[in-house]
């Protein structure tokens, strides 16, 4: 981007709060002029809000009421910090709140209002780094190798912000022509004045050479495809333990032999090879994915077909596809392509979002995310819209571009239909990596994506089960309704009946008599609806017996008086969509139909009702007749009825399902295998589960002796007995508990939890108390982002503590020094309301045997074993388990839970102690 002649005046603002109009002030300033690409000037200074600094201010910035005492005051420095900005385009990182706070100083200063163009590197961020995992100051500028040692202080933020924007010029002066010619045309709508920006680069680009690597289709540039390699010719399997460690020596420089490691790649070899089926539990430290990549990779290239890796997690995923794959390629010096295969709808569909671009309606966070579309598309190889980080309401624009169906056109589906393209590409690997939901939807296809391959290894099997209810799930939310039939609207509302009854009349067909009575079934289906869910709603607040708890779930089961009215109301809507599909086929057989705007508008029409189709067969699916075999309830926050509404139907036992989607693989050969796929006394639980015949063998392969050498199990004594207090009584234990844990080891803490009420509780007790203010504290469900994001940020701080649910206790790893302790809040039991719980167990008491033997304790032994997991994950890691629950030396069945852990050091010890020895630990003591 041409910036001869530009200055910018990049700007942070530390306060002693957000609002200036309620008597907040500035207490630093940092201001970085850009000139010509460089840093010209930098320019800082404390100023005295004449007020205290609150603790947490304090504790944020490192700045204290002395550093400020004798300081100026801002009316002091307006003039000069105004000279300083004028001439310049104004630079922050959100300016939304620099901007404006330092307009209402100028104010109370006796200045005039600052004037000029205006540019928010986060807004600029997202739209020229669209993948990016978070956009906070320290993460984006991290990604572009700015290191930022002293957050929340003005001038170092203020530089590390100007930095960014210089690496933000740099890449958008590498995007092709018809990307920078779309950015500009769109970028009138945007918050700051990014318009000039986008057009300085399209100049530049128009005047420089044309960027390679790129096609354009419909005036959307892509990146072209790396080229396939096709699965090579030859490979062998190394039969003979040397042969293997020298193999493994190659791509290992620190390798140590583990028997166990070679034992199970022979088992993976011997099942591929001769189309058998086995169940693998492979310890920690045993390098497991390694154990089955490579005979997997042999067994594909000697066959001519890939193999196929079904995992459950992203962290997975990205682990086989970023390092793994590349190891089992140096270990056996030949290619080894490994590609990623989802499902149609996690890809982009083109078509639809051509058609998007021509039109000009739409709101700010669509265009965001239009323009964020655009820069990925020039980057993208994939067309996974997973790698889009998009918030708001870009995520409902996501949802309107993905992919439904797969292209007819040949021509565009060779080069522009992205799940082709991964489909062509996972033909000609030797691994194919996907996840245990495309396994499951795969076997109901007509023509299977994943029908001619060499083998098949199911990672993380334990998840299958959760992966396979899923997949037979029925859900209903109010919202997602309201929404998907809301964009019909009803006649004289302006929305897509409206438009569809202009195009027909300037067409000519359908006629008036056919649009009329479209409207009419629509009002219909509004009463129905609207009769249905007071109905719910009456119903839920006649069994509301917990009244102090917001959010509930109520069995489905008992809503038998409900059913005939919500079935009406589903016939409702089927009658809408046959009338509507009517008009559809007039419209397109009218002679003007086929002109591009009634094309565009009918794909958008269709889209819709497609979606309202979709959204006809989950409602009445839900009140189809029920087996038994399945749980069903409704959920809702009390507090905002209908709108939090959510119905479910999963079925209890999913092993039948299961069995039929694996049988077209069970002469290709399976491998099944897990970290817990086993128990003290239950060796088959997870195989049972999983339907596997019995003549399936179940392996167990264990860690060397000393991999958990690092590792110290803590059971504290003097917690209170959580069935014998109050929840509020306990929580307040745990936030000590805590506390005290988190100060003794420096952080680098999981602290899990059974329950999102009492992670959010006692997260929000912990930060009111300011007790770990010196600490980033990260909440699921609470921090924004996703798992594997939440993990990013912990994994970067070293003063961090992660409060996690269900998710967190398997499937993350923190090796080394990012991981001190896993703080088990309460033994993992799934809790007896759980609707899925409840019906598993009622088909367990059906057939004789006991719910809590059966189910409920080997479950939770599992989840605590997982638990255990994730802090040992090298054999040179240390840290401490330390349960807070203590059920487990007070009940018969707690001496399981220790036996289900590998043999580590126990100490039963009280929380003062405990802490004692942790700060020894963890301080060089013994």
């Amino acid at each position: 981007m041409d910036m001869l002649g530009k200055r910018y005046a990049v700007v942070d603002l530390e306060s002693t709060g957000n609002s200036p109009k309620n008597g907040d002030r500035i207490i630093e300033i940092g201001i970085v002029i850009v000139e010509d690409g460089n840093i010209a000037r930098t320019y800082s200074t404390f100023l005295n809000p004449e007020k205290r600094i609150p603790a947490f201010i304090s504790s944020l910035t490192g700045i204290s009421d002395r550093d400020v005492s004798g300081a100026p005051k801002f009316e002091e420095r307006a003039a000069e910090i105004r000279r300083l900005l004028d001439g310049c385009i104004f630079v922050a990182h959100n300016v939304s709140f620099d901007l404006p706070f330092l307009q209402q100083e100028f104010r109370r200063a006796g200045q005039p209002k600052w004037t000029g163009q205006t540019i928010d590197t986060v807004e600029l961020a997202k739209i020229v780094s669209p993948s990016a995992a978070s956009f906070k100051l320290q993460d984006i500028a991290a990604d572009f190798g700015v290191t930022l040692h002293n957050a929340h202080r003005a001038v170092e933020d203020a530089t590390a912000t100007a930095r960014l924007l210089l690496h933000l010029f740099e890449r958008l002066d590498g995007l092709p022509e018809e990307t920078l010619s779309a950015l500009h045309k769109r970028s009138f709508r945007l918050k700051t004045d990014l318009s000039p920006v986008f057009f300085d680069a399209l100049k530049k680009r128009r005047s420089a050479a044309s960027s390679a690597g790129h096609s354009t289709w419909r005036g959307i540039a892509l990146r072209e495809p790396s080229s396939a390699a096709a699965i090579p010719a030859e490979a062998n399997y190394p039969e003979s333990a040397e042969e293997k460690n020298s193999l493994l020596r190659n791509v290992f420089p620190d390798y140590e032999q583990r028997p166990a490691q070679l034992a199970m790649m022979d088992e993976v070899h011997f099942a591929l090879e001769n189309g058998g089926e086995v169940a693998i539990e492979a310890a920690t430290g045993i390098g497991k994915t390694f154990a089955y990549l490579l005979p997997a990779a042999v067994r594909a290239i000697e066959a001519g077909r890939p193999a196929v890796i079904s995992t459950y997690t992203n962290h997975l995923t990205e682990q086989i596809l970023e390092r793994e794959a590349g190891k089992v390629s140096g270990a056996l010096q030949t290619p080894v392509r490994a590609v990623l295969l989802k499902g149609l709808n996690h890809y982009i569909d083109l078509e639809r979002f051509a058609g998007i671009l021509e039109t000009e309606d739409e709101s700010y966070d669509e265009t965001l995310a239009v323009l964020q579309v655009l820069v990925w598309l020039a980057e993208t190889e994939t067309g996974d819209l997973e790698e889009l980080n998009v918030s708001g309401g870009g995520s409902l624009f996501i949802d309107k571009i993905r992919k439904y169906r797969a292209s007819t056109q040949q021509a565009d589906a060779g080069h522009y239909d992205f799940f082709l393209r991964s489909v062509r590409a996972a033909a000609q690997a030797s691994l194919i990596v996907t996840n245990h939901a495309m396994l499951l939807s795969d076997a109901d296809r007509l023509e299977p994506l994943l029908g001619n391959i060499s083998g098949l290894v199911i990672d993380e099997a334990h998840q299958f089960l959760p992966a396979a209810r899923t997949r037979a799930e029925i859900i209903f939310s109010y919202t997602d309704w309201k929404y998907t039939v809301g964009q019909i609207g009803r006649p004289g509302d302006g929305l897509l009946h409206d438009r569809f009854s202009q195009l027909a009349g300037q067409v000519g067909k359908p006629g008036e008599r056919e649009i009329v009575r479209m409207g009419q079934a629509y009002e219909v289906i509004m009463n129905s609806f609207d009769r249905a869910f007071a109905a719910i709603q009456s119903y839920i607040q006649s069994v509301d017996e917990k009244s102090h708890e917001q959010k509930k779930i109520f069995a489905l089961n008992d809503m038998a008086p409900l059913l005939p009215v919500c079935a009406g109301a589903g016939e409702s809507l089927y009658a809408w969509l046959d009338i509507a599909g009517d008009c559809t086929r007039l419209l397109e057989q009218a002679p003007d139909a086929g002109e591009q705007e009634s094309m565009r508008f009918l794909a958008e029409w269709k889209h819709w009702l497609r979606e309202i189709t979709l959204q006809a067969a989950g409602w009445m699916e839900l009140f189809d007749d029920w087996d038994g075999n399945e749980a069903a309830w409704a959920e809702a926050d009390m507090r905002s009825l209908p709108g939090s509404l959510k119905i479910v139907r999963q079925p209890a036992v999913v092993s039948g399902l299961i069995r039929r989607s694996m049988d077209r693989f069970r002469e290709t050969g399976v491998v099944w295998t897990s970290g817990t796929m086993t128990l003290p006394g239950k060796e088959r639980f997870i195989a049972d589960s999983l339907g596997l015949p019995q003549e399936v063998p179940v392996k167990k392969f264990e860690a060397p002796p000393d991999f958990y050498k690092g590792a110290k199990l803590y059971v504290v004594n003097d917690m209170p007995d959580i069935l014998n207090v109050s929840q509020l009584d306990y929580i307040e234990a745990v936030a000590d508990a805590v506390v005290q844990t988190v100060i003794a080891t420096g952080g680098r803490c999981f602290v899990l939890f059974t329950s999102h009420d009492m992670l959010r509780k006692t997260f929000e007790l912990i930060s009111d108390s300011e007790l770990l203010a010196e600490y980033m504290l990260i909440a699921q469900g609470i921090t924004p982002g996703s798992r594997m994001r939440l993990l990013k940020s912990f994994q970067r701080f070293s003063n961090s503590v992660l409060f996690g649910t269900d998710s967190f206790w398997e499937g993350v790893d923190a090796p080394g020094d990012a991981l001190a302790a896993v703080v088990v809040v309460r033994l993992p039991f799934s809790s007896p309301d759980n609707p899925v719980f409840k019906a598993r167990a009622a088909v367990l008491a059906a057939e004789g045997k006991n719910p809590f033997s059966e189910l409920s304790l080997p479950a939770a032994l599992l989840k605590f074993r997982q638990g255990f997991g994730r802090l040992i994950r090298s054999s040179s890691d240390r840290g401490a388990y330390i349960v807070l629950d203590r059920r487990i030396e007070k009940k018969s069945y707690g001496k399981e839970f220790l036996q289900a852990l590998p043999s580590v050091p126990m100490e039963k010890v009280a929380l003062a102690d405990m802490v004692l020895e942790l700060e020894s630990w963890y301080n060089g003591g013994v």
